[in-house]
């Protein structure tokens, strides 16, 4: 029987979890999850030594999560990327993956799945737990920019995903700036609050508990 996946967003008490997971190499020669978070400038003047402490500082001291992990057994064995676009300064930047309107969305930027997990669906369903994990803090609309895959590929270049695993995930196709990007996005409501009545009979509201432990998959 195939061990139930559990998500969790990357709160400091997980990052040895994360270090773990992207090994010596931090996922791909040495990104650490920092290409859109830097310039182009600031990123070659930065070595991979450097670029771990700066996502440790993103974990460790940032406003939120900068992502989700996924586990097997207990053990990392899976990685998305996702804030709001505004906190990826490439992007900001980016002349190709230009906003395709002016409506505040989330961003999905990247992948990283443990050679042991991969081909076995766990993508898709970190996709999944990453919009649950943006519904959770207050957004409507997830973006990607995956690749449009159509033969084999080395996995890592495609650490943005694949068009296809969006498409089963609900995304849909919203612009193709590049051959090689689409721009993609999904709508999400946010939980509706619950309503509970007091002692006096009338009802209030509250909001929706959030689950600590993430999303089963």
């Amino acid at each position: 029987m195939t061990a139930a996946l559990t998500f969790h967003p990357l709160t400091p008490e997980r990052w040895p979890d994360l270090e773990r997971l992207f090994g010596p190499n931090g996922a791909y020669s040495g990104c650490w999850c920092m290409f859109w978070r830097q310039t182009g400038p600031d990123w070659h003047d930065c070595d991979g030594a450097g670029r771990k402490r700066a996502f440790k500082a993103v974990c460790t001291k940032g406003e939120r999560p900068p992502g989700v992990i996924a586990y097997r057994d207990g053990q990392p064995v899976g990685w998305v990327a996702i804030a709001p676009r505004a906190d990826y300064v490439r992007l900001q930047h980016a002349r190709v993956l230009v906003p395709i309107d002016d409506q505040p969305v989330w961003s999905i930027t990247c992948f990283f799945i443990h050679r042991t997990a991969r081909r076995q669906g766990l993508m898709e369903k970190l996709i999944g737990a990453a919009v649950d994990f943006a519904r959770g803090q207050g957004a409507t609309i997830v973006e990607a920019y995956p690749r449009p895959v159509t033969g084999k590929e080395a996995s890592a270049t495609l650490y943005v995903g694949t068009v296809s695993c969006f498409e089963r995930a609900g995304f849909k196709v919203m612009a193709r700036p590049s051959e090689k990007r689409a721009v993609m996005r999904k709508s999400i409501r946010r939980r509706r609050a619950k309503r509970v009545s007091n002692c006096a009979g009338s009802a209030a509201v509250l909001p929706a508990r959030r689950d600590p432990r993430g999303t089963a998959g």
